[in-house]
């Protein structure tokens, strides 16, 4: 779609769309009512001044609508509406090795129980060893570094998504 396209749709069509690019309820009603867009950068920097915005509720809000890294099956399961986009971000995962699979899942196992969140990290050209790589460096975090550093890679996912949405 185009951003005039975007710019045309009604506030239920375009909440459906926002909340393909990021799943805070806050930010997808923000970003409605922020409509129309003047050009791309006037979306880009109304995505992120929300984003900035918003507190550690609404983060791990966001974090709940992205499936585990490596989880392909979950992705087709609960994410359909964005399992496109996330397979997509995730690619580098579908080389791997089974033991870098199993890594990759034993990490965020630990990482949930440590943070009580999903291990999130914009994957768009990583690599299964990259993004565990990742995910080990990350355990050593404070939870408040962390959650920090996860609404950061959330922004660029949603920075992402919004280009793909209006290409």
């Amino acid at each position: 779609m185009t951003l005039q396209e975007l710019n045309a749709l009604t506030p239920a069509e375009a909440e459906i769309e926002f909340r393909k690019c990021c799943g805070t309820q806050a930010w997808v009603m923000a970003m409605v009512a922020r409509k129309p867009f003047s050009d791309r950068d006037a979306l880009f920097s109304a995505a992120e001044s929300i984003w900035i915005g918003l507190g550690p509720s609404d983060w791990r809000e966001a974090f709940e609508h992205h499936p585990r890294i490596g989880g392909t099956e979950e992705l087709r399961k609960k994410f359909g509406s964005t399992s496109a986009w996330a397979s997509e971000e995730q690619r580098g995962v579908s080389g791997a090795s089974s033991d870098v699979i199993a890594a990759l899942a034993d990490g965020n196992r630990r990482y949930e129980a440590r943070y009580g969140h999903i291990f999130l990290v914009c994957a768009t050209g990583k690599s299964a060893a990259e993004m565990l790589a990742i995910l080990e460096g990350r355990m050593k975090n404070s939870s408040e570094d962390e959650l920090r550093i996860a609404a950061g890679e959330q922004a660029k996912i949603t920075r992402i998504r919004l280009e793909k949405m209006i290409s």
